[in-house]
């Protein structure tokens, strides 16, 4: 820093304000500091900068199965908005989200001098697990539904479900059927109790739930045969959109139409969703969002100086509004 200083003919203390991006710098001067910065390759030491401050800002991500549309997603828009607010980001990957599993992963990241974690637990067990973590330990949990006591970021999965349901029935659809994630996910349990409320709201029959659905392509397509023989279905709500995909192509080998013979729409919105064949109607969450709103509310329970945002004393409960996506999977019942 001494070297960039005496580079741009400026004090070691406007290098500083320079790197920190602080307002009160003239244009000109920047400009010379920023291009001396390039000249000479210069990069912050952050061992040095730890030393210093005593602050890592490094923040650490519990994370499980990132192959799933749903919690690769959430990992990346927590991992941009820490980027955004000069923040490292170091990940824990768990095989399972059992207490042992998730209560190890916060030991780890908190060896490493974390600042603050993220937890993307989407599964009971999960947010059973974190009433248990250190007190000590700022924590925030993602995904892990609306009604959790812990610090959390969720999407309302039952006003989704809710949305996609109360549309099939605004089509003229006697009641809608239901394809189930996995028991044990509060975003399944959240999307049926959603599927429910709106039925019963209505004065809609309500049919017995397809469970068993495990998130896949295959779940939906095993289910969507046994869908595809029931002659009273004529619409369907899907947990997420691959296992939308599944039941589409069930009912295409089965000989049915969509939408003629029976709607269909999932949840999620992943990028591929407007490519199905048709086009699918879908729940959108945004993930981007919801990994902004993660961070700013971790942000907060540090309580970081040098992020301008206001200090809570309440825990933070942030519950994002999803929207739905019309396209061409779903349409008035058949006559």
């Amino acid at each position: 820093m001494a070297d960039v200083a005496r580079v741009a003919g400026v004090s070691h203390q406007t290098v500083s304000r320079v790197l920190n991006d602080h307002p009160n710098v003239r244009p000109t001067t920047r400009d010379r500091v920023l291009a001396a910065v390039r000249e000479l390759g210069y990069r912050p030491n952050a061992a040095a900068r730890t030393l210093a401050t005593r602050r890592t800002r490094t923040l650490g991500v519990i994370s499980y199965n990132t192959t799933l549309y749903g919690p690769a997603s959430m990992l990346y828009g927590i991992e941009q908005a820490a980027r955004q607010h000069e923040y490292f980001v170091t990940v824990a990957a768990v095989g399972a989200l059992d207490r042992r599993s998730v209560l190890d992963a916060v030991d780890r990241l908190r060896d490493q001098g974390v600042e603050g974690i993220i937890v993307i637990a989407p599964q009971t067990a999960a947010v059973s697990a974190l009433a248990n973590a250190p007190s000590d330990v700022a924590l925030v949990a993602v995904g892990c539904g609306t009604h959790t006591t812990l610090a959390s970021v969720a999407v309302d999965n039952e006003r989704g479900a809710e949305l996609a349901t109360s549309y099939l029935l605004d089509l003229g659809h006697r009641t809608v059927h239901h394809l189930m994630g996995p028991r044990s996910w509060l975003d399944a349990q959240e999307r049926g109790a959603g599927w429910r409320s709106a039925l019963e709201k209505r004065g809609a029959p309500v049919p017995a739930p397809l469970a068993g659905g495990d998130w896949t392509a295959r779940t939906g397509f095993e289910q969507g045969r046994r869908i595809a023989a029931d002659p009273d279905v004529t619409a369907v709500f899907c947990a997420n959109d691959h296992m939308a995909l599944g039941l589409l192509r069930a009912l295409q080998q089965a000989g049915h139409r969509v939408p003629e013979d029976i709607s269909v729409i999932g949840f999620d919105d992943i990028p591929e969703a407007e490519f199905f064949g048709p086009p699918l109607t879908t729940v959108r969450q945004d993930f981007d969002e919801l990994g902004r709103r993660a961070l700013r509310a971790l942000i907060e329970i540090i309580g970081d100086p040098d992020a301008a945002l206001p200090a809570s004393s309440e825990t933070p409960h942030v519950i994002i509004q999803p929207s739905l996506v019309v396209r061409a999977s779903a349409a008035r019942p058949r006559d």
